[in-house]
């Protein structure tokens, strides 16, 4: 079990999103400050993250949602996260876009924090839903996104049945997958900022 210290995370989110050329006004690091610390604070209990110090917590809690974000671009669209675990990168991602988000999560606990979590930081255009992708009706939202529930290339072929718009698949040294009828408009390869490791965020969307 990772040991944080949670010494106040504001500074270290500040940085992570400095490294990623991706804005967020003071209320919105506050936010994502008060998330991390609710993380730690239920860490111990429900084991919700492998993160061995707080730079590697930021990052991993902070970094692919702001690059998802800045390459998105806003709208009011209906997003899900499969898999959603401890929030990331969907409860970040909520914070910084303002779009409307499900979060699909088939372990009571940590549904149970996620649903703590997003009822304490106000998050209301975020639901909490307790099930599998499987459960998901076909073309039900208009963006999926995960991390690592499945395989990448399981996850753009589940993505694809369950997104109408698009998919985000987020990898680190794999190769990106391929489907038939897909293409990716959006790729961008960066390292996280406060750890160093390598990371690629890839849009696909249906081809015209």
């Amino acid at each position: 079990m990772p040991s944080l210290r949670n010494p106040g995370f504001a500074p270290r989110i500040e940085r992570c999103l400095g490294g990623l050329s991706a804005d967020a006004g003071p209320d919105t690091v506050r936010a994502l400050a008060a998330f991390l610390d609710r993380v730690v604070e239920w860490n111990d209990k429900v084991d919700l993250t492998a993160a061995r110090d707080d730079d590697e917590l930021v990052d991993l809690f902070v970094a692919d949602a702001a690059v998802v974000a800045r390459l998105h671009g806003p709208g009011d669209e209906a997003w899900v996260d499969v898999g959603s675990g401890a929030g990331a990168p969907a409860l970040p991602l909520a914070m910084l876009t303002g779009s409307r988000f499900t979060l699909v999560e088939p372990k009571e606990k940590r549904v149970a924090f996620l649903r703590t979590a997003v009822g304490a930081l106000g998050l209301e255009h975020v639901t909490v839903r307790r099930d599998r992708s499987s459960a998901v009706s076909a073309a039900s939202f208009d963006v999926a996104i995960s991390r690592a529930t499945l395989e990448p290339a399981e996850w753009l072929a589940e993505g694809a049945r369950i997104a109408r718009h698009s998919v985000w698949v987020l990898v680190a040294r794999t190769a990106p997958p391929a489907l038939d009828g897909w293409r990716v408009d959006r790729d961008e390869s960066y390292a996280l900022p406060l750890t160093g490791v390598p990371r690629r965020a890839l849009r696909y969307v249906p081809v015209a």
